[in-house]
């Protein structure tokens, strides 16, 4: 594998001036971006990345720590540093926080509905950087907790990302280790908008609850490594025996 130099000179010109383990901190993330290493690889140790990419050890340990901290690396003690994995155990707790009642946290299932394509409205163009001549992926899904249907989920995908998803019929539950593995997209980043809302017929229909019951409506987006936006996703929430979970460490 041909050896990647990192030009180490600090730059003062354009708007923004970054410390040199933040400019090396990004490289590397290009570097997983462009596949150099895979989720779940293991990198070289930090003497050999520093020395590869010309800079010193502690710039490299804390480009490193930052990248941890992150989770786009995760460290084993004794044995090294990974890229990540969206593995189903992992992206529950960091990405699944609708839980029931009384009740651990518990991977849902999912039943897929539909797949097909569309432009998108205003909405979905604004949260995927779209313009109105794009066209986006709609997924369509309701998910089961305890053998009841509890959200019902319509995800928009950028149609130029995941053209290839159209014609699959076996979509697993847990769609961000999916994105890794068969579109080398690694969600990094999710913001989540959270409101109280009242149940529609179709959520009624689809949920097996009474129009007009309470239910939250969680919409998120989620961005890539590189910053792109790359999944919109509206999900319908029942609210009688669940609620939303959320850590701050």
């Amino acid at each position: 594998m041909n050896e990647t130099r990192f030009d180490n000179k600090l730059s003062s010109t354009g708007p923004v001036f970054k410390p040199l383990y933040k400019q090396v901190e990004e490289h590397v993330k290009q570097l997983i971006v462009e596949q150099r290493w895979k989720p779940g690889d293991m990198l070289p140790n930090e003497f050999q990345l520093a020395a590869e990419l010309n800079v010193s050890q502690g710039t490299m340990r804390k480009a490193l720590n930052s990248l941890t901290d992150t989770k786009v690396l995760m460290r084993k003690q004794g044995v090294g540093t990974f890229v990540s994995e969206h593995t189903a155990q992992n992206g529950l707790f960091r990405f699944f926080p609708i839980i029931a009642d009384g009740k651990n946290p518990e991977l849902p299932k999912a039943e897929l509905l539909s797949i097909d394509t569309q432009v998108p409205d205003a909405t979905v163009c604004s949260a995927l950087e779209l313009s109105n001549k794009d066209q986006v992926i709609v997924m369509r899904r309701r998910r089961l907790l305890n053998d009841e249907y509890c959200i019902a989920e319509t995800i928009y995908l950028p149609y130029a990302y995941f053209k290839a998803l159209v014609d699959m019929t076996d979509i697993p539950h847990t769609l961000y280790h999916f994105y890794q593995t068969h579109f080398n997209l690694t969600v990094h980043s999710t913001k989540d908008a959270i409101k109280a809302d009242i149940a529609n017929r179709n959520d009624a229909e689809l949920l097996g609850i009474q129009a007009g019951e309470p239910i939250l409506s969680v919409q998120r987006t989620a961005h890539s490594l590189n910053g792109k936006a790359m999944e919109f996703r509206i999900s319908r929430c029942r609210s009688d025996n669940y609620h939303y979970l959320v850590t701050l460490n």
